[in-house]
């Protein structure tokens, strides 16, 4: 198989497994008791927390262990929603469904919602989003890049308007963990998931600021500073900690590998298969990313012909896969119907060779030929 969808999902690096084991097997104590087996798994959260914290370039005591980037981002907008009890909200129109969907349930309990466009490059500028605050605004959501685009956001620009204006401002860092620095002192709070980084699914980091007006979603336990409920997976925090470790140190090669193949791969299509357009601004995008629509195709055949090639790629977000409705982010950037659902994403990964780049390209011109040919 050859798997360019590393947006949705990478491989558990073998090293990172490794170091995971042993709070798997031997070292399994739960990190809230006290006998020898729970303070051997307790230190190596506490452990884990740290180089977290040192990577993320804040305090210890302001990072907390999640179930991933969706629960990192439900935590802050409700959190901040119930810790005001009314207000405005503003968001990007492009933010991942983990914040739509987090911002319409908040509606259902008084709170308005502002949704700001991007421009047609897929850049939500700092001057938009002032504008779309009031004084009654509480929380604002912009993402670090977008999810099916790839295209990079002014995070730090948007943190600093939100902080003039005194908005809670949380950054879903999820797609740029590991491949762009960390915008953290300029938000509120961010949150990142360890398996877009090679390391174990399933588990999340979020940063949130000392002293931020945030309450808890999860009730429970005195676990993480009773912020957050639930007995802690070691061997997961072992697992983010050294794959967030290994993609910061290695960002530079890595990303500069990827951008390799994946400008190889743009420049080819774009070549040799007429019709074809990519997706979002080409300069202001993670290096992996390359999203593209061909026309008289739909991204859904495109993705069924590539897959029976063997060739694992994304018509958008993996957490909207099957719906009929064209990708929001490609409607908000004001892309007609027939080019937002004839998109598919390819993203690439520190695994991936420029041989494979070869059968895809080919196996994409076989694609869209017999789509085109058979209509």
């Amino acid at each position: 198989m050859i798997y360019l969808d590393h947006a949705s999902t990478t491989p558990l690096d073998g090293a990172v497994l490794r170091k995971m084991l042993p709070y798997m097997t031997e070292s399994f104590g739960n990190p809230q008791s006290q006998h020898g087996a729970g303070r051997t798994a307790a230190n190596a959260v506490v452990a884990a927390r740290d180089k977290t914290a040192h990577i993320l370039g804040c305090s210890s005591n302001e990072v907390y262990f999640v179930s991933g980037g969706t629960e990192a981002g439900n935590t802050a907008l409700k959190g901040v929603c119930a810790a005001h009890g009314k207000g405005h909200i503003v968001i990007s129109a492009i933010e991942h469904p983990a914040l739509t969907e987090s911002a319409a349930d908040m509606r259902k309990f008084g709170f308005e919602v502002t949704y700001v466009n991007p421009d047609n490059r897929g850049i939500v500028s700092p001057q938009s989003v002032e504008n779309a605050l009031r004084k009654d605004t509480i929380f604002c959501a912009v993402m670090s890049a977008n999810n099916e685009t790839g295209v990079i956001q002014p995070a730090e620009q948007i943190g600093d308007v939100c902080k003039k204006h005194n908005v809670f401002y949380y950054c879903d860092c999820v797609q740029t963990a590991g491949v762009l620095p960390f915008p953290t002192a300029h938000c509120d709070a961010l949150g990142i998931s360890s398996h877009k980084f090679y390391g174990p699914r399933g588990f999340g980091a979020m940063y949130i600021k000392n002293g931020g007006k945030i309450s808890r979603l999860i009730s429970g336990g005195m676990q993480q500073r009773g912020f957050r409920g639930g007995t802690l997976n070691a061997a997961a925090a072992v697992g983010l900690a050294a794959a967030l470790e290994a993609a910061t140190e290695n960002s530079a090669q890595n990303n500069a590998t990827i951008a390799q193949l994946r400008d190889t791969f743009v420049s080819r299509v774009l070549k040799e298969i007429d019709g074809s357009h990519l997706n979002g601004d080409k300069a202001a995008r993670v290096p992996s990313n390359a999203n593209f629509s061909f026309d008289g195709c739909n991204g859904e055949n495109i993705l069924f012909l590539l897959d029976l090639s063997g060739i694992a790629v994304s018509t958008g977000s993996a957490c909207s896969a099957g719906a009929v409705t064209p990708s929001h982010v490609l409607t908000a950037m004001g892309y007609d119907a027939a080019r937002a659902k004839g998109a598919v994403r390819f993203t690439f990964g520190k695994y991936n060779t420029m041989d494979e780049v070869e059968v895809t390209v080919a196996a994409l011109k076989r694609a869209v030929q017999k789509i085109r040919g058979a209509k």
